[in-house]
């Protein structure tokens, strides 16, 4: 089955990318090497950096994916970096040196790579180094940010403890400055329990080789290159990390680079709609997955809530089809983060958020709006109290409790202001936080009065 399935992706192919595959006795796959043309030419141009990226299957195979990185590269897309994909038979140094080996062979500009990017995880370093003898091997800044985002929903913290070391590692890997990281550092000293403080290797962050890779992008470019880097691991989890088989998995991935590439004769793989399905039966006719998967959402939307319900639910969509980041998951909880905010959201019916809209309204918010386009899911009515389901006789008055008028819309815009400015002030240093408190005193003063006692 997997070798019919394989040898379809080069059918109708004009330029027939690498594939080399080989079945287990049980004819499932066992190891597999994928590089397209264009995938082929991205690397032969830009291959002083590479960033390798494994993602896991419920089967046990792991996904090697090989990117370009660095200032030269500048593509747009998802998975517009990728240029080699790789399933070894297991992940001990045989299996990994011949996958390695291959990816030689058919990459002569192998030789000119100057430095590979790996997760913290990443133990065949040895292999690695042995066949890139003139590479050095460095953690990404990526996987890093990561692994401490991992760490910090892991220990429980409480929750402003964890807030603040969230915005902390975002804004500092924003801006990887000597001075930034020390006190990220610091923090985490200061935050951390003696204890666990091992756990989160904290040493990486004064690791100045490390950030050296990555300094050079501006805050802007490193903002853009983390939801890059973000929505690629999300696709190659979406597709690889959730098929019931490698080849189902493998063939879905494919078909959505084939769909999304900006490049379609590249892609051109030729896949047989009637062997495999995309995850969730999404349709191969589809242009884009991600358009597909929010046009059923809002469906459900219409058609499980009344009017005003739907009005305000389809406004949080709208958030969510501009900026959604799915930055981690447990076994009962998904933490979600959109720009700048994140919040914990409870996926089990009723569904419930700690974001301000869904604790007002007890809607759908744009955080669990977020999470069922990430696992490809609609909205169901069990995720929301029934005063807020069609065919509900209440109104909208009597659900909120008042009189919708512009007063309240007011209010709710302060709250939501007042909401935000609080927590720029916890975050804060300081001296920052006297100079920001000092121009509000000031705000307050000319509004009202210094004769009349303002509490700020």
């Amino acid at each position: 089955m997997s070798l019919t399935m394989l040898n379809e992706l080069l059918i109708e192919d004009p330029s027939p990318p690498m594939l080399l595959y080989q079945g287990s006795k049980t004819a499932q796959l066992d190891t597999l090497n994928y590089q397209s043309c264009f995938m082929q030419g991205v690397f032969a141009h830009f291959p002083e950096i590479l960033f390798i990226h494994r993602t896991y299957n419920p089967k046990g195979k792991v996904l090697y994916t090989f990117l370009v990185d660095g200032p030269q590269v500048q593509l747009e897309g998802h998975l517009a970096r990728a240029v080699y994909f790789a399933i070894p038979a297991k992940e001990d140094a045989e299996d990994l040196a011949q996958m390695f080996q291959v990816f030689k062979k058919f990459n002569p500009a192998w030789e000119r790579v100057c430095t590979i990017l790996v997760d913290p995880h990443f133990l065949p370093l040895p292999t690695l180094a042995m066949e890139f003898p003139a590479a050095e091997v460095l953690l990404s800044a990526f996987h890093i940010c990561k692994f401490l985002q991992g760490k910090f929903y892991q220990l429980s913290l409480e929750q402003p403890v964890e807030r603040v070391l969230l915005t902390s590692l975002q804004s500092t890997m924003c801006s990887a400055t000597a001075g930034n990281l020390r006190k990220l550092y610091t923090l985490l000293s200061n935050c951390i329990p003696p204890a666990q403080l091992p756990e989160l290797h904290s040493h990486w962050l004064l690791n100045d080789r490390i950030w050296l890779a990555h300094r050079w992008r501006s805050r802007a470019e490193s903002s853009r290159y983390f939801q890059g880097l973000e929505v690629t691991t999300r696709v190659l989890s979406q597709f690889f990390g959730t098929a019931s088989s490698v080849e189902q998995g493998m063939t879905s991935l494919l078909r959505y680079m084939q769909q999304n590439s900006g490049d379609k004769a590249s892609f051109s793989l030729g896949l047989s709609p009637q062997n495999s399905h995309a995850p969730s039966d999404v349709s191969p006719e589809s242009p884009k997955v991600e358009q597909l998967v929010e046009a059923r959402i809002q469906h459900s939307i219409n058609a499980i809530c009344i009017g005003p319900a739907a009005q305000l639910c389809l406004g949080e969509l709208a958030v969510v089809q501009k900026s959604v980041h799915l930055i981690g998951s447990g076994s009962e909880k998904v933490n979600i983060q959109i720009l700048e905010d994140t919040h914990r959201v409870q996926p089990q019916p009723p569904a419930s958020c700690s974001c301000y809209f869904n604790q007002a309204f007890h809607l759908p918010c744009r955080h669990i709006l977020a999470m069922l386009s990430a696992r490809c899911q609609v909205l169901q009515p069990d995720m929301l109290p029934a005063q807020w389901t069609a065919g509900c006789a209440a109104s909208l008055d009597n659900i909120l409790g008042t009189k919708w008028s512009e007063t309240l819309d007011k209010h709710l815009a302060v709250a939501l202001l007042t909401e935000e400015v609080g927590q720029l002030l916890q975050h804060c240093s300081q001296e920052e936080f006297e100079r920001r408190y000092s121009t509000l005193r000031e705000l307050a003063d000319s509004w009202i009065g210094p004769y009349e006692q303002v509490q700020l």
